[in-house]
């Protein structure tokens, strides 16, 4: 039996191949500290476990469900996007939840790309896009983004690029907070975001899972004029609520683009387990100090990478939001993945190559900041023992 020909172009995910690599060497003996991967590793609040437990043994929750999820969710959803946002959804014909974004980006891929289609996607960005767009049968795009432009679109050379394939609708993906640069959103480069859309018949996908991280302005796309007519929001509560195992995404539109997407993904699934819905809902209401609880972690734990990215020689901007630090390596490395190589084989400390992201990434390393304090104090012991100590040298 052959492969379907969708999946020539399809590589395993990185991270994929990686962790086995790492395991390799931890049943060697290595004990690598991972500070790769974007996996939260503090739990959701006790309030949101008690949710799931005790709706969990109601005989009345283990149904099918309905394909929209449940309006206890949807409402909830609203007023999270009302309280933090200020962006006003219709519950009922406006959210769409999802079994986490990651199945929305395949879910919007499937509903408007087709073969010949395109889609523009960042580089560096998320890997995840180029797959989906692969996978849906339609031709990713890259466009370039530089820290010279504050990680934002030229516009100029977008605007060449949709000119040149002259397509219909065009699909483009964007990400502030962004993801790999923890680039924070501006409002005049989002509202510019919106007009270029408007003006070349784009439908922007704007996936917007870390807002809440080291961000104090959570922002959404929608919350600008004109941008139902041209976006739709992808969100999430695997990093703002320490639930990326849990599964539970949304997706915010119009109308219209939710019964588009519905169309497919009610064929792909069945319905979101209710009693974690409900405890979702739960997640939702939580108030200020949950997120300031959590990001007085993330702010100490950033601190120590930036230590460790200062052994490093590497180069970074301290305002950045997100699960990582996104650091421009220092001279005498090729690229990211060679000092992404060095720093595991020499001090068995594991940080991600900024190439997987991109060839605009090639000259960065990510560091996660899913480790406690004492491991990342330790990472910074084993590089200091390594040798692999290159001096201070910040870029702020």
């Amino acid at each position: 039996m052959q492969t379907a020909k969708r999946l020539e172009s399809i590589n395993e995910y990185y991270f994929s191949q990686k962790l086995r690599e790492i395991d390799l060497l931890n049943r060697a003996g290595k004990n690598v500290i991972n500070l790769g991967i974007g996996s939260p590793d503090l739990p959701p609040h006790p309030d949101v476990i008690a949710t799931l437990n005790t709706e969990s043994v109601k005989p009345s929750t283990h149904g099918y469900q309905n394909y929209k999820g449940s309006p206890i969710l949807r409402n909830a959803i609203a007023d999270w996007y009302a309280k933090w946002y200020h962006v006003d959804l219709d519950p009922d014909t406006e959210i769409l939840p999802l079994i986490g974004s990651k199945e929305g980006i395949m879910h919007i891929c499937m509903t408007y790309l087709e073969e010949g289609s395109i889609a523009l996607i960042p580089n560096p960005g998320y890997p995840t896009y180029k797959s989906a767009i692969a996978l849906a049968g339609g031709m990713a795009i890259e466009y370039d983004l530089t820290p010279e432009n504050d990680w934002y679109p030229d516009y100029r050379n977008l605007a060449e690029i949709v000119g040149r394939y002259k397509a219909g609708r065009v699909l483009m993906f964007v990400n502030y907070p962004h993801m790999p640069t923890g680039q924070l959103p501006q409002k005049a480069k989002m509202q510019e975001l919106i007009r270029f859309a408007t003006e070349h018949n784009i439908l922007l996908v704007h996936d917007n899972p870390y807002s809440f991280i080291l961000n104090d302005e959570p922002m959404s796309l929608l919350s600008f004029h004109g941008a139902k007519d041209v976006v739709i929001e992808l969100n999430s509560l695997s990093k703002s609520h320490n639930m990326a195992g849990w599964r539970v995404g949304m997706m915010c539109a119009t109308k219209e683009r939710i019964n588009e997407v519905l169309k497919f993904k009610s064929n792909m699934d069945s319905g979101m387990f209710l009693p974690l819905q409900l405890a979702a809902a739960t997640a939702l209401a939580l108030g200020e100090e949950w997120h300031k609880a959590v990001n007085d972690i993330y702010s100490a734990r950033q601190r120590k990478v930036f230590e460790l990215l200062d052994l490093l020689g590497c180069r970074y901007n301290q305002a950045q939001a997100g699960l990582f630090v996104w650091a421009a390596i220092p001279t005498g490395y090729h690229d990211g993945y060679a000092l992404s190589d060095a720093v595991l084989e020499r001090a068995s400390v594991f940080i991600t190559p900024g190439g997987i992201f991109g060839n605009s990434g090639s000259q960065y390393v990510r560091v996660s900041l899913c480790a406690t304090e004492d491991k990342i104090t330790e990472a910074i012991e084993r590089l200091k023992i390594s040798g692999l100590f290159l001096g201070f040298k910040k870029m702020v």
